[in-house]
């Protein structure tokens, strides 16, 4: 009797945690239009110190893919590289004239990059 009400009970608890986790996991992500301050590469690249890291918004453009997950990009300023994880799915197949915007963070060093979290198409 005791294990049926724990069972019960347990039951009782988690039906709605899983129930959410389900709508959450069919839902998508925020996609937001309205304005986003953004930082020109010219800029990231006037700090490119060992230590520098911040998040960075960009736009512009893929414009050459040097492996799986590294890519140059292109704001028309200059160029720099990022690297996307290969996991990451978009709606559409982008190539070098696809406008994006890269949500991420810049780190400086011999190779300046910015590690994207998050891609958008513009």
């Amino acid at each position: 009797m005791k294990k049926t009400i724990i069972a019960i009970a347990t039951i009782a608890v988690m039906a709605p945690t899983m129930a959410l986790a389900d709508d959450h996991e069919k839902g998508q992500a925020l996609s937001y239009s309205g304005p986003v301050d953004t930082v020109t590469v010219a800029e990231l690249l006037e700090d490119t110190g060992m230590l520098t890291e911040r998040n960075a918004v960009v736009e512009g453009k893929l414009i050459k893919q040097i492996n799986a997950e590294t890519f140059i990009f292109s704001d028309g300023t200059k160029e720099i590289q990022v690297e996307i994880d290969d996991d990451m799915r978009l709606p559409q197949t982008i190539d070098a004239t696809t406008q994006v915007r890269l949500f991420g963070e810049y780190e400086g060093g011999n190779t300046p990059e910015i590690e994207v979290d998050r891609l958008q198409i513009l």
